[in-house]
């Protein structure tokens, strides 16, 4: 597949890694020289050194021969435009990620396919989506579902209080259908269990579970479960409006914003939320505003440090929890060391939601996960597939990819190494990013 990517910043950059990773026919354009001369360092990619609006730079792409055009530079007209171009110059696919949410509106979608658009991402709303599924699950670091939640994977750190702890997978203690642990989550290692393997105190470990079992994973987690009422956002950033203007009416909302003008606009358009004019990073103010009733933090402002350091902070208060938005990629493992809560990053989830385009058309669902180099994907089994011709233990599967769940007839079940597999089912796999297209020979 041929693939041009527009924009080497930090989405763009992603995106190449994992797709180069696939032996993918990557280009990127940017104008950065110096960003490009990285990447092509680290990945094995082609680059054009251009303006992604320059038809000059497009052609020079070969981006008439592209199987997917992805704009992604920090300017929405940009994106657009560059979209337009590509469509008009042979592109088969184009997608433009936006800063307008007016455009995703149904009736706006047929003038944008005019266009030359096939599809467009607001990482916003992707970002404020995250965030209320984390207000809901407060226990949980990651979480997603399948087929209308009849299956979940979620992502917990465990503590020493819980059951699971110094437990071996060869002890036949995880012997049971009621969870799967697909993944553990180390500072240093993402491990693929085996049967020597335990979890630890402080590991994320990723489960996949059925709704109806979902309390009893808090249990073995040592979790306990709280509504959250009482939320405090700090930052008026787009994640942030978008986020309290979707929040149910139960949840009470204090936004601290330090832009006096910002934080009037947004008091006008967000009736039912109240906006703090101030510095959220005044401990004072925080306490003015009793922080300490608070259930749960929110840190949305541009700056990445500043946020990890308003969540240390409020985990003093006591609030339990936090969540931040980090958009340096390279300070997610700091940020999870340091134990801040969950880590929020919406160049992530557009890579994500990018990748699936790249993806056959059997996988309905896929997703980068935050903390960990892994991939989830939800396949639809096509008859005759290499996948349903024995049981799980007999695939002969990549070391590093765990078939944790399918979904048979609109019910959920939990994969075993006895499970036979059966064409139509939705089955979910975990795996390491590079080795998305190995599984194309079991599922295709």
């Amino acid at each position: 597949m041929k693939i041009v990517i527009a924009g080497a910043g930090e989405t763009g950059s992603h995106l190449s890694k994992i797709l180069s990773q696939e032996s993918q026919d990557i280009t990127v354009l940017d104008a950065n020289e110096a960003k490009l001369k990285q990447l092509k360092t680290a990945l094995n990619i082609k680059t054009v050194a251009g303006k992604a609006i320059s038809i000059a730079s497009l052609k020079e792409s070969g981006v008439e021969n592209a199987d997917l055009f992805v704009a992604v530079t920090p300017s929405e007209t940009e994106n657009i435009t560059a979209c337009v171009l590509a469509s008009e110059l042979g592109a088969k696919k184009t997608l433009s990620r936006i800063d307008n949410s007016e455009y995703l509106l149904p009736e706006n979608k047929d003038f944008f396919h005019k266009l030359g658009i096939s599809s467009m991402i607001y990482p916003e709303h992707l970002a404020a989506a995250e965030i209320i599924n984390a207000l809901k699950a407060t226990w949980l670091r990651e979480y997603m579902a399948f087929e209308n939640g009849t299956m979940l994977l979620v992502g917990i750190k465990v503590r020493s209080n819980a059951e699971i702890v110094n437990k071996q997978f060869s002890s036949g203690y995880f012997d049971h259908a009621r969870y799967r642990v697909v993944a553990i989550k180390r500072p240093d290692q993402t491990i693929i269990p085996k049967g020597s393997d335990q979890v630890l105190p402080n590991d994320l470990v990723y489960f996949i579970t059925s709704p109806e079992e979902l309390d009893f994973v808090r249990k073995q987690a040592g979790k306990v479960e709280y509504e959250v009422q009482n939320i405090m956002i700090m930052g008026g950033s787009r994640i942030a409006e978008c986020t309290a203007a979707q929040l149910p009416d139960h949840m009470r909302v204090k936004l601290i914003e330090i832009d006096k003008d910002k934080s009037h606009a947004l008091g006008e358009r967000l009736n039912n939320i109240l906006v703090i004019n101030g510095d959220g990073r005044d401990v004072e103010l925080l306490k003015e505003e009793d922080i300490e009733d608070m259930d749960a933090f929110v840190a949305l402002t541009d700056n990445s440090e500043t946020n990890i350091l308003a969540c240390s902070v409020a985990k003093r208060f006591g609030i339990k929890k936090t969540i931040a938005e980090i958009e340096n990629i390279e300070y997610i493992p700091m940020s999870e060391s340091l134990d801040i809560g969950a880590i929020l990053n919406k160049k992530l989830l557009t890579a994500s939601h990018i990748y699936q385009l790249t993806l056959n058309a059997n996988i309905s669902n896929v997703k980068c996960l935050t903390n960990v180099e892994a991939v989830v994907m939800e396949f639809v089994v096509k008859e005759g597939s290499k996948v349903t011709q024995s049981s799980v233990k007999d695939l002969d599967l990549p070391n590093n990819v765990n078939i944790g769940g399918l979904i048979r007839d609109g019910k959920g079940i939990t994969v075993n190494g006895n499970t036979t597999i059966q064409a139509n089912d939705h089955v979910i796999v975990f795996c390491m990013s590079d080795s998305v297209r190995k599984l194309d020979a079991f599922f295709h």
